[in-house]
């Protein structure tokens, strides 16, 4: 018996415990047991991360699949290896289906299973994708004798395609790391921010929806509603701490603003599903102050 038929009659059986999920797109979720399984979030996309219940800070892959190649975006840390190998399997694709891994910077929250990833694939045509700045330090989570599947976004005109999908790179250089840059799916036209719109989220679900009144609230420590938790300060606190400067996050902004987006995927934090709660922030990251740096000078 081959490696990935014990690696899927494994994942068979981890799949019984779990519930088959219902059309979650887009929707938020009660509980976080629907979370142990990969969540469509568009079409072609599943995110394959997990809850984190000792953490206020949630990492988010995604798994890109069009018909039989996949790519795997900001895969993960080290000790999430394991959580990410099963919702690919789940997901219905085999590792070998994966032809890129995309690192839209190069902390270990997201590299740290580079090596493992590289290993599990086992595909010839395997690429890694990342911005010349940032593979300075990728290379280091890497044998020398992996380096050759370094790609740079410079070197393909700062897009991807693959079975006729394209993916876009848009460089936010500083937002936080000098090589940052987002990626744009042009078919559901998602935008895979990295850190960007990120979060704390001391109460966190995959999916974030504001409602009406939060547009226009003036003071997010005393809800119109009532409810116990606001996500915007968690949201605003992050960028003021993980940004270096006003300046580096409103040009990230003046980069993001222009694109026709439907769907926001952080790494860090929710998913934002509705247009409108996409734009609005923009517009609040934008003109954000007190951001790293200047919160200080």
């Amino acid at each position: 018996m081959g490696t990935l038929q014990r690696r899927r009659m494994q994942c068979n059986a981890a799949d019984e415990l779990f519930t088959k999920p219902s059309n979650l797109e887009g929707k938020q979720m009660n509980s976080h047991k629907k979370y142990d399984r990969p969540i469509q979030i568009g079409e072609g996309i599943y995110w394959v991360g997990f809850y984190e219940e000792e953490s206020n800070l949630h990492c988010n892959p995604y798994l890109i699949v069009e018909d039989d190649k996949a790519v795997l975006i900001d895969s993960g840390s080290r000790p999430d290896f394991a959580i990410v190998l099963r919702k690919i399997l789940q997901a219905s694709v085999d590792p070998n289906q994966i032809i890129g891994l995309i690192y839209q910077h190069f902390d270990p929250d997201l590299c740290g299973s580079m090596p493992n990833m590289i290993d599990i694939c086992e595909n010839k045509n395997l690429k890694i994708f990342s911005e010349i700045a940032n593979n300075v330090f990728i290379t280091y989570y890497i044998d020398r004798e992996k380096h050759h599947l370094l790609d740079s976004i410079d070197n393909h005109d700062y897009k991807f395609t693959f079975n006729n999908r394209t993916l876009l790179f848009i460089k936010t250089p500083y937002s936080h790391s000098q090589g940052s840059f987002v990626t744009y799916d042009v078919k559901t036209k998602t935008l895979f921010t990295s850190d960007l719109f990120g979060s704390f989220s001391t109460k966190w679900d995959l999916f974030l929806k504001l409602d009406n009144d939060c547009i226009t609230c003036a003071d997010y420590n005393n809800c119109k509603n009532k409810k116990d938790y606001c996500p915007l300060p968690d949201i605003l606190t992050f960028h003021r701490k993980l940004m270096p400067c006003e300046k580096s996050l409103k040009h990230a902004m003046s980069e993001i603003k222009n694109l026709d987006i439907n769907m926001i995927a952080p790494q860090h934090g929710s998913i934002l599903p509705n247009r409108r709660d996409v734009y609005f922030l923009i517009q609040k990251l934008e003109y954000l102050k007190g951001v790293g740096i200047d919160s200080i000078l």
